[in-house]
């Protein structure tokens, strides 16, 4: 079973996948995938300017993290249909709220579907979780984390409030759509881990 938790920066995705990991002896994977990956370190060095306008384009800054995802296409795959589970720190709906957000335009979010699912072959997700975190939240907590540790300077991204706001509805409007897979919205391990035994429950 493949399990992506979503939300904007400061929701507290990372609490929750860990949460999920012990409970369930779950394996996961955090993307981007900084310490492993060129085009996420990439990325990485165009959202602290240093290279030049690709932080500029959306449609750039989404073909990079899809193919941070791309290299890690068989580790994913080898989940599907398993008795095992990986929960991804974030997978192919934070390009699609993301880049929603960054261009206004909704049509964007086909894009990165056809993109990453399509003509990349990423695996679809069984559960997509939104961390649903209000914005001012993942705000504060975002920057009292980059206070205690300096190698967590917020990013461009991180930085911008309004961006994290937008991020945050397009997010909401995708699990309400039920965008490619089932969604729920929570903060509470112990309802993720509910819908894992329903998912399990359901299958022949």
């Amino acid at each position: 079973m493949i399990i992506a938790v979503e939300g904007i920066d400061g929701a507290g995705k990372n609490t929750l996948v860990q949460a999920l990991r012990r409970e369930r002896g779950a394996d996961a994977l955090a993307f981007p995938r900084y310490a492993d990956s060129i085009h996420a370190q990439l990325a990485q060095r165009a959202l602290h300017g240093k290279m030049g306008d690709l932080t500029d384009s959306a449609y750039g800054m989404a073909t990079m993290f899809a193919l941070d995802r791309f290299g890690a296409r068989a580790d994913i795959a080898r989940y599907k249909g398993s008795d095992e589970i990986v929960i991804l720190d974030r997978y192919v709906a934070s390009n699609a709220a993301y880049s929603w957000a960054r261009t206004g335009d909704e049509a964007v979010v086909e894009w990165v579907r056809e993109l990453e699912f399509d003509r990349l072959g990423l695996p679809l997700p069984d559960l997509q979780v939104l961390v649903d975190t209000p914005p001012e939240v993942a705000q504060e907590r975002a920057v009292q984390r980059a206070a205690q540790d300096a190698s967590r300077e917020r990013d461009r991204y991180e930085r911008d409030a309004q961006l994290q706001r937008d991020t945050h509805s397009a997010y909401v409007s995708l699990a309400e759509s039920g965008w490619v897979s089932p969604w729920i919205r929570t903060n509470d391990a112990g309802t993720i881990m509910q819908a894992v035994k329903d998912f399990y429950a359901k299958e022949p």
